[in-house]
């Protein structure tokens, strides 16, 4: 994790995602932009709330992890999106775990500038609730799916959204996989052979590379995960 001092790429992040029309110009000096390396975390379940982060490169990770250490994938996020939003409305301890999937860049302000520069700020307020608005939209098309599509159906997108790039390699955690699409461990390792078999996906040494993105995407049908 680093600040990035680089006022430029901070202007193209705030008009690209027009931001500019959010943040007036005594909250922008309270926001600054930083970088997170694959496979940083952002912010852990239980942490103290502190910050309003925006998602404004890259892709993250959500997950919760249980008392017993099981971990459930919850979701993957792309930008523009906040996290630490529903902490600042509800004052309450962070509720998720965040990890880097990539590199990401994001846009970072204190929940204490917020209360004190824009707690009834009808543009903040209105950017906020759109953010949150939409989470329930989009968990609300989450159980849908889970309860139409099939496991193979949930596993294509699931593959397409971990596996960026046209022929992407990577040592999945398949326990992951299993946690987030609401199978069992040994129902996902049947549908990986499936594919394998074919010529999907090849599976070596415990890495998953796409061998043909457009036939998991015509299983898949939408990418739901993305």
């Amino acid at each position: 994790m680093e600040e990035l001092h680089d006022q430029s790429l901070f202007s193209s992040y705030l008009k690209a995602h027009e931001l500019e029309n959010v943040f007036h110009q005594k909250l922008i000096s309270h926001v600054s932009l930083w970088r997170y390396e694959q496979g940083e975390l952002i912010c852990s379940k239980g942490d103290q709330r502190e910050h309003l982060y925006l998602l404004v490169k890259g892709k993250l990770k959500i997950f919760t992890t249980t008392k017993e250490g099981k971990t459930f994938i919850l979701c993957f996020k792309h930008p523009l999106e906040a996290i630490g939003d529903i902490e600042y409305v509800q004052q309450t301890d962070m509720v998720n775990t965040v990890e880097a999937v990539t590199e990401v860049h994001m846009l970072r302000i204190s929940h204490q500038a917020l209360m004190r520069h824009a707690k009834d700020d009808p543009r903040v307020l209105t950017f906020l609730l759109k953010g949150i608005t939409n989470k329930f939209y989009t968990k609300s098309n989450d159980l849908s799916f889970h309860l139409l599509y099939p496991v193979e159906v949930r596993l294509a997108s699931y593959l397409l959204s971990v596996l960026t790039g046209d022929n992407s390699a990577s040592a999945l955690r398949l326990t992951d996989a299993a946690s987030l699409i609401g199978t069992s461990y040994r129902h996902i390792n049947r549908v990986i052979q499936q594919f394998c078999e074919k010529g999907l996906i090849e599976r070596r040494r415990g890495k998953i590379t796409i061998l043909d993105r457009e036939g998991l995407l015509e299983i898949a049908e939408r990418n739901i995960y993305e």
